[in-house]
């Protein structure tokens, strides 16, 4: 029985897979018929072939033929045959024209679009003309022709070129896959242009007195209400019933009614492919109600329950197919953002790339300094080559080379060696003691000392340009491998949103409907903790502060933290859209105040300051001061400043920015160029300070009565070629002050006793906590004890931290779960 079961599971199961790949292979075939033989266009020229307007102008199929002319030239003749075949179910006359004009149009084509290189333009001109011509040789065979006519003739022809502008846009997007990723508003309504008048070519075609046309209209209409909604469904609408009421008065109704069923369709998409089809038979009952003497109420029923069925059978993936390329839909957005996030991922894949090339070449920089790094073996090497050079000028031509160099080399090689390293140390009684000892053996000992004396100077040369070497190498590793973890955390930043920020959004966007906020778009750079950046655009109809009374609290539940307003972008109404910058609330926040005067009252000072923002979340103040005074000071001090700026905003490291700013000074000059730097990085969340003093002089933390000093001891930016940043770290109250000055401030202070202590008593005593009267009365001090000289550039940078107070902090959204 079990053999039997399994044998009969095998048996459905191969039946199954056999009919599921005979329906593959059908609709395979159908769609390669269609889509790669020409069948879509050969059916659609043959219903342009019977479209005919205001009882005589047929410009559609003409229009439709000078495209495919242009577009697909291998499909125009079938085409031409089919358009025929469909204008012989109307009448003689209008195959008849269509032929004629026809073929005007293609000997225009051969003899001359053709040639062009802008051939558009021409087959317009051509396809006006051969309308024209056309149209006149058949009616003048068959009848007279009145100016009456003739003017007819020429609307005619001046539609189908105008139609040819219109089908050129639309014809791509009858092939199976679209060329771009969406469609222009006006290739949409030159697609609709098309379906209509594909659609008065049902006109005279139906089955149980049901017109096809008006079936294939209702259909349209759905399918339209379906995809784009309301506002596109009823301009659909219009179009259409326009275009039926243009075959024949009867039709007018269809204006009206297919105007109100794409309405009513639209506004019920939400209840999917029902709704629409609801939206359809409410309109269809009200005006059958209402022009029962046009068509029966039973007929116009019938017609929107055939309709409704093709409707209803349209497979799902086709009207998803359709609305990704449709501008507005859903379908569109979730195509533009799954775009936009292969885009991202492709940029974090490049920039992980990118960051493990940068680090790998910054290994490569420290490999080759570390293998340069034996310096015991490179120390011998240069004084051999030292040694080298001084005896192919001294002792080659000696008598004595071979006892000297082959006997006793062990007595003549430390002798020499010694002897240089006394005269590099210019230690005199060392010299004279080993060039006695040179004197026992060599018969030349004044000639050698002297030409090392000599050489000494190309030996030094030598052993400075490999330090900078190594120094250049060294900074060119370092550079790489912050530009590499600026990379490396721009990558993760990319990936992490990747991976957390959509769960973000359709979080924010339900809690959003949950209280009739309508969100019009919503853009997530940052949700970390402290670091939130969020940018939303929300329709008002009339505002009353719901920004900060109702989203950002809703904010603040759902990322744990107090989300604040960080700017409101509206105008002058308080209704319509507006667009808000949420942030982290910063835990403390900073005031400053500067004062600086520079030397003797000019107006050029040699000391710089920075305040920059890092982030959302940090804070950097920087002094600077240039050696001496004066324009060559100040472009010191502003350079370094400068180079600092660029540094920290690029997300490197402060350490590593320091050291880099001290590599480029020392480096890219000969020249003497030193600056001080006092650097403080605060972070307003913890809060925190880091102190990094490049020969800057002694900072303060003020803290109620009590004044405490910060101080390092590293030298100016710039003197020497290496050297290690040693951070200060201090915690931060709410209150604190933070007092940095320039050395000028100490040294102008004409004291004898300690002028630190000096400074920070005058702190101590000072009975305000504003930044800039603190910074002011520091700098009037400093003047005033030295009768009012000022001997040296004086800067004073005070900040204040204190504990934020967001407006609104307090309120809670209990809805937010």
């Amino acid at each position: 029985m079990e053999r039997l079961s399994k044998i009969g599971e095998v048996s459905t199961e191969s039946k199954f897979h056999k009919l599921n790949h005979s329906f593959s292979l059908v609709k395979k075939s159908i769609s390669h018929l269609l889509f790669t033989r020409g069948g879509l266009l050969y059916i659609i020229g043959f219903f342009l072939g019977r479209a005919v307007v205001l009882s005589a102008i047929s410009p559609f199929a003409l229009a439709f033929f000078a495209t495919t002319i242009l577009s697909k030239r291998q499909f125009a003749f079938p085409l031409f045959i089919f358009t025929l075949f469909g204008a012989l179910t109307v009448s003689y006359e209008q195959a008849f024209y269509i032929f004629v004009s026809g073929l005007i149009l293609m000997i225009f084509y051969k003899k001359m679009v053709r040639q062009f290189s802008r051939q558009i333009k021409w087959m317009v001109l051509a396809t006006l003309i051969s309308v024209a011509v056309g149209r006149m040789v058949v009616q003048g065979l068959l009848a007279t022709i009145a100016i009456h006519d003739v003017a007819i003739y020429l609307s005619e022809a001046a539609l189908a070129a105008f139609l040819v502008m219109v089908f050129i846009q639309s014809y791509p997007f009858i092939k199976l896959k679209a060329p771009r990723l969406k469609l222009k508003v006006e290739e949409v309504v030159c697609i609709v242009i098309l379906a209509t008048a594909v659609l008065t070519g049902f006109v005279g075609l139906g089955f149980y007195d049901l017109a096809v046309e008006q079936i294939g209209a209702k259909y349209l209409i759905l399918i339209s209400a379906f995809i784009s909604g309301a506002t596109v469904g009823s301009a659909v609408g219009v179009m259409v019933g326009l275009m039926l009421s243009l075959v024949s008065a009867f039709h007018l109704y269809q204006v009206s009614l297919l105007a109100l069923a794409g309405l009513l369709g639209g506004l019920l998409k939400d209840m999917n492919k029902y709704g629409v089809a609801i939206g359809l038979f409410l309109s269809s009952f009200l005006f059958g109600l209402y022009n029962i003497e046009v068509i029966p109420l039973e007929q116009l029923l019938l017609q929107s329950v055939v309709a409704v069925g093709l409707f209803m059978i349209t497979p799902q993936s086709l009207t998803k197919n359709i609305a990704k390329y449709v501008p507005g839909t859903e379908e569109e957005k979730e195509e533009n953002e799954q775009y936009l996030q292969k885009v991202r991922d492709a940029t974090a894949e490049r920039v992980e790339r990118f960051s493990e090339m940068f680090e790998a070449l910054s290994h490569s920089f420290a490999h080759i300094d570390t293998e340069g790094n034996s310096t015991e073996k490179n120390q011998n090497h240069e004084v051999d080559e030292y040694l080298s050079r001084v005896t192919e000028k001294t002792c080659q031509t000696c008598l004595k080379k071979h006892s000297c160099w082959v006997n006793n080399f062990e007595r003549t090689y430390p002798v020499l060696q010694q002897t240089m390293t006394s005269i590099e140390e210019n230690d005199t009684s060392s010299v004279n003691f080993n060039v006695g000892k040179l004197k026992n053996f060599c018969v030349k000992a004044d000639q050698v000392v002297d030409q090392m004396r000599y050489e000494l100077s190309y030996y030094k040369a030598n052993k400075r340009l490999k330090q900078q070497v190594k120094e250049s190498r060294k900074f060119v590793s370092e550079q790489l491998s912050g530009v590499s973890e600026v990379m490396n955390n721009f990558a993760k930043e990319v990936v992490k949103e990747r991976e957390e920020y959509f769960w973000y959004e359709q979080e924010i966007r339900r809690l959003m409907d949950q209280h009739n906020i309508s969100i019009e778009h919503l853009e997530l750079f940052s949700v970390d903790q402290g670091n939130v950046d969020i940018e939303m655009t929300v329709y008002f109809h009339e505002y009353h502060g719901e920004g900060e009374k109702v989203i950002a609290p809703i904010l603040s539940d759902l990322l744990g933290e107090t989300v604040i307003v960080e700017e409101d972008r509206a105008g002058h109404n308080r209704s319509g859209d507006r667009t808000f910058l949420f942030s982290s609330v910063k835990n403390y926040q900073l005031s400053t105040g500067v004062a600086h005067a520079a030397k003797k009252g000019n107006f050029l000072s040699g000391d710089s300051y920075l305040m920059l923002e890092l982030g959302k979340s940090r804070f950097a103040l920087a002094i600077s001061d240039g050696m001496g005074n004066g324009e060559r000071a100040y472009l010191e001090s502003s350079e370094t400043l400068n180079l600092l700026k660029q540094i920290l905003q690029s997300g490197m490291n402060e350490q590593v920015a320091l050291q880099s700013i001290n590599s480029i000074l020392s480096l890219r000059t000969s020249d003497e160029i030193y600056a001080t730097l006092d650097l403080a990085v605060i972070d307003l969340q913890e809060p925190y300070v880091n102190f990094l003093k490049i020969g800057a002089v002694v900072s303060y933390i003020k803290r109620g009565e009590y004044v405490y000093p910060v101080e390092s001891g590293n030298l100016p930016i710039g003197i020497l070629e290496e050297f290690d940043v040693d951070p200060v770290y201090e915690t931060l109250k709410d209150g604190d002050l933070l007092v940095m000055v320039s050395d000028g401030i100490l040294e102008s202070i004409n004291l004898n006793d300690n002028r630190e202590a000096w400074l920070k008593r005058k702190i101590r005593e000072i009975e305000t906590d504003e930044p800039q009267d603190v910074a002011d009365l520091i700098l009037e001090e400093a003047i005033r004890s030295n009768h009012g000289n000022i001997i040296d550039d004086m800067t004073v940078l005070v900040t204040r931290v204190e504990k934020s107070k967001p407006k609104w902090a307090s309120i809670s959204s209990v809805a937010s779960v």
